[in-house]
């Protein structure tokens, strides 16, 4: 490959791919020096010189001006150089031009390769760039196949921009089926850097997905009023949010229901029928801990801030309510808070104390 082949071969893939021709001619500079010294034991500083105006390509050996050469790769005798050019003086440096046969030699053994994985790595690098900066966004995919280990393959995007999601066995909701072609929406988990490119990995049960999923649907979350304060879920069975509104005016768990709950069931409806709790949020641990033990009510709540731990008087009707089925609600409401929830009903409460109360010691005194 000539030198002008290989400015020509960088222009086109600028204007039909847009990647840059300094990021191409730097792997190819790279290239060439590495090839030069592999050939070249000892040589140690190679200089590639682009002249883009004549599209030319120079290499050069630079060396330094020494007295007695100990290392010839590196160094030249002041006699050697000044038989160059008698302008050269010790300690300063010679450049030393490799003859343009070798020179194109190099570069037709290299260029061609060099072009082809430079835009490999250039692809993706774009790729990784631009599906990262959409980490953690709601995407819509449709499925391209299902491996035999469970993976489900999406193809996300559309044309020359589309790519490949990979979504694992454990990040897709329990019992719901998916088929081939079938399109579905997706939170971007993160993007991998692998040895085959960049891996888009995707999911259905983080809980970032139904997060996004009512930024869509609601227009108070979109402005900023209402706030998703957190989440925790049990993808394809419960989901537990907690909401907070800055305008004391807006209700932030009735802005997230919507007229005749169309937007919750908006969402509802996108993840297979999946409960969604939506509570509201209160800075007090308390009255937090009481709200995310919803549908149940709650009598009293009693905290301990050190342990960070809570104790929550429930009534007898209440108790499996509050614990929900194989504990279900109350693992969520603890993940929801942050607190350790300890759940008692009333009548458990009061034989404790009644026990505590009768094994107090009593102290007799003596008779007058």
């Amino acid at each position: 490959m000539k030198c002008e082949e290989i400015f020509a071969a960088l222009e086109m893939l600028e204007k039909e791919r847009g990647i840059p021709q300094d990021f191409m001619m730097g792997k190819i500079i790279q290239a060439l020096t590495a090839a030069y010294k592999k050939d070249h034991e000892g040589v140690e500083n190679v200089i590639v010189d682009v002249n883009e105006e004549k599209k030319d390509l120079r290499m050069y050996v630079q060396k330094e001006i020494v007295e007695e050469v100990e290392n010839p790769g590196s160094q030249i005798s002041l006699e050697d150089a000044r038989a160059m050019s008698a302008k050269y003086q010790l300690g300063g440096v010679v450049n030393i031009p490799v003859k343009n046969v070798e020179f194109g030699r190099i570069a037709a053994g290299n260029g061609k390769q060099v072009i082809i994985q430079g835009l490999r790595e250039a692809e993706h690098g774009m790729i990784y760039d631009e599906w990262g900066s959409k980490q953690h966004e709601i995407l819509t995919g449709t499925v391209h196949r299902i491996d035999p280990r469970g993976t489900v393959h999406l193809r996300i995007g559309s044309g020359s921009e589309a790519t490949e999601g990979l979504m694992g066995v454990n990040e897709q909701v329990p019992g719901e089926e998916l088929t081939e072609g079938q399109l579905v929406k997706v939170y971007l988990v993160e993007v991998r850097r692998t040895t085959r490119g960049p891996q888009v990995m995707v999911s259905r049960t983080h809980p970032g997905l139904v997060k996004r999923l009512f930024e869509l649907e609601v227009p108070e979350i979109q402005s900023g009023i209402v706030q998703i304060k957190s989440i925790s879920r049990e993808a394809g069975s419960r989901t537990k949010m907690a909401v907070h509104s800055t305008d004391p005016m807006i209700d932030p768990v009735g802005s997230c229901v919507g007229p005749r709950g169309q937007r919750v069931d908006r969402v509802v409806t996108e993840l297979r029928g999946e409960k969604i709790d939506i509570i509201k949020w209160s800075a007090d641990p308390a009255e937090f801990v009481a709200n995310a033990l919803n549908p149940a009510h709650v009598v009293n709540v009693f905290v301990n801030e050190q342990e960070k731990a809570c104790r929550v008087v429930v009534p007898d009707n209440q108790l499996s309510l509050a614990i929900g089925k194989e504990g279900q609600n109350a693992r969520l409401a603890a993940r929801l808070t942050s607190w350790k929830i300890d759940i008692k009903s009333q009548s458990q409460v009061d034989e404790q104390v009644e026990a505590e109360a009768g094994e107090a010691p009593t102290v007799e005194g003596d008779a007058e």
